[in-house]
């Protein structure tokens, strides 16, 4: 058997060693969790909200879009920063590429702008 075909065979044998481990902590869970389904467990929960009567209003969805536009814009620091301390290796082409990369950055946080998605309140 060739060295390539032995690194695959002992991926696969994890993988399907961790397949096999998560279906059967999942299967040993089922058998032994409580099970004692109520009306009050089954109702529709919103933070700490019963859903009836007319005081209760769907949390928007404005919150978590502003929260996925601050994780989008803070995980481009993982792209920057290695390239600014590798500037003198990328030259003339990792400026050009990366002022590409930030101005379609920009493009999104206009676009966000214009569609009022940074309004909080």
């Amino acid at each position: 058997m060739s060295d390539l075909l032995r690194s695959y065979l002992t991926v696969a044998i994890f993988g399907a060693a961790a397949v096999l481990m998560a279906f059967t902590m999942f299967g040993v869970a089922r058998v032994l969790r409580p099970q004692r389904p109520t009306p009050q467990k089954l109702i529709a929960y919103e933070s700490g909200v019963d859903p009836v009567g007319s005081d209760w209003t769907q949390s928007q969805i404005r919150y978590y879009v502003f929260a996925v536009l601050f994780v989008l814009f803070d995980v481009e620091a993982v792209f920057i920063f290695p390239w600014a301390t590798r500037l003198d290796v990328y030259a003339l082409f990792g400026l050009v590429e990366m002022a590409i990369f930030i101005f379609i950055l920009v493009l999104g946080l206009f676009y966000a702008w214009r569609k009022g998605v940074l309004r909080w309140v």
